[in-house]
């Protein structure tokens, strides 16, 4: 029988699940096998952003393990004396589809990590084309949940993967940290980003939570606001990827 591409492997099935319980079996989503690699070669990031306090938890919810959300399982979640409002995994989907449809990305000089408020930390590859439609992207994520990676069906790479904390160990020597917060300091990013160092990747930690703010457990060199009004996460991302296209002359 031929092998199933995209199927766990030896390593990946020993080891330890997260945020759903062990003894479960991970759903079937038969969209998985669509998930293509673009073939574009990876370059060295210029920048690298770090998307904190994601809300992916996945419930059982009847005879199935979903992702949970508030718009589909406000019952369920207040049955369990939890807070729909704080189940808001579609502010991840926005922020990917945003930062992972950038030219910038495109360019290869973007990298992407999440991690959730669980602190499972997830390695997002530049290749990826994440689903347009928010129940596929549900069904991908309770993929990966399960099965700690998700590999391409059109070779042999893995799109997304879990992988271990600290995110730092995942970072490049002697990057520069920044995070993004409407209470930090007001700057303006056409004049910002082309006073940033030329010769390190820039880290810029940002949060992809309905409600508060991001305090990483690691330290950051700074902490700037890039707008005199709040902004969603998704609108965000989106000018501080053009701040970087316009000064690197991506078209």
């Amino acid at each position: 029988m031929k092998k199933r591409k995209g199927a766990e492997s030896g390593t990946d099935r020993k080891a330890k699940r997260v945020d759903v319980p062990a003894a479960a079996a991970p759903p079937e989503e038969p969209a998985c096998s669509t998930y293509e690699s673009d073939g574009r070669v990876a370059k060295q990031p210029r920048v690298i952003v770090v998307l904190e306090r994601a809300c992916l938890e996945t419930g059982k919810v009847g005879s199935e393990h979903v992702l949970l959300n508030s718009d589909d399982h406000g019952n369920f979640l207040r049955k369990h004396q939890r807070d729909p409002a704080a189940f808001r995994p579609d502010i991840l989907h926005q922020s990917m589809l945003m930062l992972l449809d950038s030219p910038l990305n495109k360019a290869g000089l973007l990298k992407l990590f999440v991690r959730t408020e669980k602190g499972v930390l997830i390695e997002v590859s530049p290749q990826i084309r994440i689903p347009r439609t928010f129940r596929r992207f549900c069904g991908l994520m309770t993929q990966l949940l399960f099965k700690l990676s998700i590999r391409a069906s059109n070779g042999p790479h893995k799109l997304l993967k879990v992988v271990k904390n600290p995110v730092t160990d995942h970072l490049p020597p002697n990057c520069r940290l920044v995070s993004l917060s409407y209470g930090g300091r007001l700057v303006s990013l056409p004049q910002y980003v082309p006073a940033l160092p030329q010769d390190v990747p820039i880290v810029f930690v940002a949060g992809a939570m309905a409600h508060g703010s991001v305090s990483p457990e690691y330290p950051v060199d700074e902490t700037i606001s890039i707008s005199e009004y709040p902004l969603s996460a998704a609108a965000a991302l989106a000018r501080l990827c053009t701040a970087f296209e316009n000064h690197i002359g991506i078209l």
